[in-house]
């Protein structure tokens, strides 16, 4: 094996086995931000010793040890004035076998206690949302803060601010390295769901770049939740959420056409959804629904999402089932984006009157005052009514609220197409 395969090999283990390490060494130092940088040591011994001795036959193992090494080395050096190092090094090591027990053990670990801890401690409430997003891409994606902020389009300097200040944060505030119990658990798991949510939404759909998607981010978010629902399997919402972005993430190769342009819902190729993904959010869904979380807003949302999964043609949609369940949604979990939506899926169950009206209630709502696809649904709305001239004023708007390079091109192309429709 080259030098540059062992690199290779380096850094996909790095991205499967961080997380993990990362949670074990905090559970020891109580220090999510000190547990990460004896990670990175370990990381640079492996970069530097095995294109010579080679990939360990444990590699995750091998992190493991080295960083345990290390954090001896950092306790015995803060702790000794207080003892005479032998005893001092005696004392650690049996502390640390004690919290740690075998590396080997402790990676291969089926309950993940460490891991769930992370979870819960990189998405805080204490920090920003914009902070848990990225502390959670860096701790649990493994990601580098040069691919959060392409994924992001946020310069590479503010995502490391943000880094820095919430590993800061989380010291300054003594955030406990744990998983809540009781009432703070269903607290704090809202703020999880949430974060995993937005960075699944933000590669479904990009909100800023040239390009309409980004999978890789749907990719982690995924894998965050499958991590999350094994970690978590007596929480409805967990799987809710993981039923919702599985089905969802089975139309990507559909939403996009061969010169990267967005492909609507109503006019995708079905036959190009991932089969695969349908059958485990589906899956993911009866977990939920057969936890007791029929209602939960996610499990409500992967609700929704089947009812496309299951129609083989837009034409065999079951819209009067979605427009119910979005009113069940609105009133679960009220917001002037749910309501927009609730107001297409009536326009699809009772005609694009009855969607309208529900849209034109909206229209001095303050949050979506800058919403491009306010805009965007009432002019498919009205062009639905014979009202293209209107519509067309609609569809330039919302291209002139958009960040997105490909979404702002077919916004502007269904206008062209309303002038059309209006002889203009």
């Amino acid at each position: 094996m080259t030098a540059t395969d062992i690199h290779r090999t380096i850094d996909a283990l790095w991205r499967m086995e961080s997380p993990r390490l990362i949670a074990g060494l905090a559970r020891i130092v109580r220090d999510v931000g000190l547990a990460e940088e004896l990670a990175q040591d370990a990381l640079v011994t492996a970069l530097e010793q095995w294109p010579a001795t080679g990939v360990p036959r444990n590699p995750g193992a091998w992190l493991m040890t080295t960083a345990k090494h290390r954090a001896i080395d950092q306790m015995r050096r803060h702790a000794l004035h207080r003892r005479k190092e032998g005893e001092l090094t005696r004392e650690i090591e049996d502390q640390l076998e004690q919290t740690v027990g075998d590396p080997d053990a402790m990676l291969d670990d089926p309950i993940g206690d460490d891991l769930l801890s992370l979870v819960f401690t990189a998405c805080h409430p204490v920090l920003s949302t914009e902070a848990r997003v990225a502390l959670t891409l860096r701790l649990l994606g493994g990601l580098t803060t040069p691919e959060i902020a392409r994924a992001f389009m946020v310069p590479e300097p503010t995502v490391a601010q943000r880094i820095v200040r919430a590993k800061r944060t989380l010291s300054e505030a003594n955030v406990p390295f744990e998983v809540p119990r009781g009432d703070a658990l269903s607290e704090r798991l809202a703020s999880v769901l949430e974060v995993i949510y937005l960075i699944f939404n933000e590669g479904y759909t990009a909100t800023a770049g040239d390009a309409w998607m980004r999978p890789d981010l749907c990719g982690e978010a995924l894998r965050l939740g499958r991590v999350l629902a094994g970690l978590a399997p007596a929480e409805p919402e967990v799987h809710g959420l993981v039923a919702l972005m599985e089905i969802q993430a089975s139309r990507i190769a559909a939403r996009i056409g061969p010169h990267g342009e967005p492909i609507l819902l109503s006019e995708q190729n079905r036959g190009r959804w991932d089969q695969l993904l349908i059958r485990r959010g589906l899956a993911a869904l009866q977990r939920a629904e057969a936890l007791g979380g029929t209602n939960g807003s996610y499990a409500l949302q992967a609700a929704i999402a089947a009812c496309h999964a299951r129609a083989g043609a837009a034409a065999d949609t079951d819209w009067l089932r979605i427009a119910t369940l979005y009113d069940t949604l609105a009133q679960r979990m009220p917001s002037p984006v749910v309501a927009l939506n609730r107001a297409v899926a009536h326009a699809m169950a009772f005609g694009p009157q009855a969607g309208l009206d529900l849209v034109d209630a909206l229209r001095d709502e303050p949050l979506l005052r800058h919403y491009h696809l306010l805009p965007s649904a009432r002019g498919d709305l009205l062009g639905k009514l014979g009202r293209h001239e209107e519509a067309r004023g609609e569809f330039e708007r919302a291209a002139s609220l958009t960040r997105n390079t490909r979404e702002r091109d077919l916004l502007l192309q269904r206008a062209a197409f309303s002038a059309q429709a209006t002889g203009g």
